[in-house]
């Protein structure tokens, strides 16, 4: 009975420490997300959620390097999306309205993307070309 007990405790602890943010940089700037790499976790994104905090955000991690497209059904709150590629390169940057099913995409293969709040990237002067570091804590997502 006392090891299921020590068996329960050590997996309660992995799954707290594997729901911790991870923070990413670009430049100077640091932001905490939430690593969405499940295709589960991808479709729910931050449907229904309250806004972000300043320098919060999702990042969604894909399995391979595609054209991805983010769109904006039941998400309450405007948002600013990055796509990135394999290396961490900032590929183009949108802007999303709330509760839009427009679709944005990724101007060339993305393996990330990353949702912050709306004006997070330009408020910054973060631009496409501009390297996130970070990204190799990341599993990659198996296809």
């Amino acid at each position: 009975m006392a090891r299921l007990a020590v068996l329960l405790a050590a997996l309660s602890a992995f799954s707290v420490a594997a729901a911790e943010p991870l923070v990413l940089r670009i430049g100077d700037h640091r932001l905490r997300v939430e690593v969405a790499s499940t295709p589960e976790q991808r479709a729910r994104g931050l449907m229904g959620r309250s806004p972000l905090g300043a320098d919060e955000g999702m990042l969604f991690v894909f399995p391979g390097d595609d054209a991805r497209c983010l769109w904006m059904r039941d998400t309450p709150s405007a948002l600013a999306a990055a796509f990135i590629s394999a290396q961490g390169d900032i590929l183009n940057v949108v802007e999303m309205r709330p509760l839009s099913d427009t679709h944005h995409c990724s101007r060339a293969p993305a393996r990330y993307a990353l949702e912050t709040a709306t004006g997070w990237f330009s408020t910054r002067g973060i631009h496409p070309g501009e390297r996130i570091q970070g990204l190799g804590a990341v599993r990659p997502v198996p296809r």
